[in-house]
Order: C-alpha cells, then structure tokens, then sequence
C-alpha cells in the first residue's frame, strides 16, 4: 500500500463535501443532476490517480453527500425522488469505473516502461559482447546481476559445472521441477531448490545461472522468464567466442 493512501482517502472523503457544501445554499435552485455532474469531476480526479481506495472513497463519499445534503429530504438518507436514487447510484458506478480504468492504465504503463527496460539490458550486453569491452568475469557476473533484477531473485551465481539441480529453467520458459513443469504464474517458482539456468550457445553448453528465490514467492511471467534466458545465451555467445579464440 502506497505511504500517501491515508491522505488520498482523506482528501477523498472530504472534497465531495467540500463541494456539497458549498452548493448547500443553492439546492434550492440547483437541479440535483447538475450538482451530481459537479460531483463526477471530483470523484473522477481522485479516480484518475490510480489509488483504489481512494476512488472507491471519493464515490461512495460522493454519493453519501450528495444524498444527506442535496436531495430531500435533506440530512438523512433517504430519498424521495426516484431520478436522485438513480443518479446517485451512477455517481458510484461512474467512480468505480473510472478507478478500474485508470489502474488498468497504470498497469500497462508500467508493464512497457518494464519491456523498455528488459530491452535495454538486453541490448547492451549484446553490445558488449559484441565489442569486448569487459572481461569475461565481469560479463558473467553482470548478467546475473540483471537476470536477478528481472526475475526479483534473492542471488544468481554462475557455475561453470554441469547442470545437476532439481529444478531447472528451459530455453522454451518452462520451470520444472524433478521432471515435472510448474505452472509458475500461478505457483511462483520454487522455493525450496536452487534454480537451474543453462548457459548455452550453439547446441554447446558453457555451465549454469544458480538462481535462488527462497525469501519469497516469485511469479514471474514468460516475459521475464524470456528474458533471462536471453540474457543467459548472450553469456553463452561469449564463452562460445573465448572458446574459439583459444582453440589451436
């Protein structure tokens, strides 16, 4: 929960009454779906933020107010008129909606800032081993380093050794564990066996990505999983190119 929620909520219950009270001398003259109108702008700002609680707050705030002090009879929750119930329920329903709305456009703001992100790393290892410019140590240890903040690993550590671990990360994104694949959006990736990623390049294989998510239960979605294994085969390009160099 975001630190600012408490005053997200407050500012969400108390601009409605700000508003209600200031249209308070003027209900009487005011028709009821106008001053509702009045109320959908601000239901709709604190919406906007992408703060559930906050939304939820300002349109059943919105719709609390606007029924104890604009509708007769005034100061309590009933309602005469039936076009005011309607309006009432709308300003909730609208509330709601423009919440969801907006978190939903929040999450995939998030989610292509995200892709961006995987993209670069992508890249710029690719660039590097492309170039040369670091050693292969500090390569390696660079890749675990992204393949842990892509994955939200607790470590990742290369193993030049053969894979001999339970669970193992495919090239095809699939997890699996003793033979068996897990449904890791759902279940999260294990937990209680290191992880296996194979460092491969060329039918070749180069050693393995020791991953370890034993803090907490990590569902990564195929696109990370996507791009750690791509981030382990750009170690493989690289080791497959010192090998090379080397052989008489």
């Amino acid at each position: 929960m975001r630190s600012s929620t408490p005053v997200m909520i407050t500012v969400a219950v108390l601009a409605p009454l700000a508003l209600c009270g200031l249209l308070v001398p003027f209900r009487a003259d005011v028709v009821s779906t106008n001053a509702a109108l009045l109320l959908v702008l601000v239901v709709v700002g604190v919406a906007a933020t992408g703060n559930r609680l906050a939304g939820v707050g300002a349109a059943l705030a919105g719709a609390l107010w606007f029924d104890l002090l604009l509708t007769a009879p005034y100061g309590t929750l009933a309602i005469a008129n039936r076009d005011d119930i309607e309006t009432a329920v709308l300003l909730v329903l609208v509330g709601l909606a423009v919440t969801e709305i907006a978190l939903w456009g929040r999450r995939q703001q998030s989610r292509s800032s995200r892709r961006e992100g995987y993209l670069a790393g992508v890249t710029a290892v690719a660039r590097t081993v492309a170039s040369g410019e670091s050693s292969l140590p500090e390569l390696v240890e660079r890749v675990g380093r992204q393949i842990s903040d892509v994955l939200d690993l607790d470590a990742c550590r290369f193993d030049p050794g053969p894979v001999d671990g339970a669970v193992r990360l495919f090239r095809d994104g699939a997890v699996t564990w003793s033979g068996h694949e897990v449904d890791v959006e759902r279940e999260g990736l294990p937990t209680m066996d290191e992880i296996s990623l194979p460092v491969e390049y060329g039918g070749a294989s180069y050693g393995h990505y020791v991953l370890t998510s034993s803090t907490a239960v990590r569902r990564p979605d195929r696109e990370q999983l996507a791009v750690a294994i791509t981030l382990a085969e750009q170690v493989g390009a690289a080791l497959s190119a010192r090998r090379t160099e080397t052989t008489p």
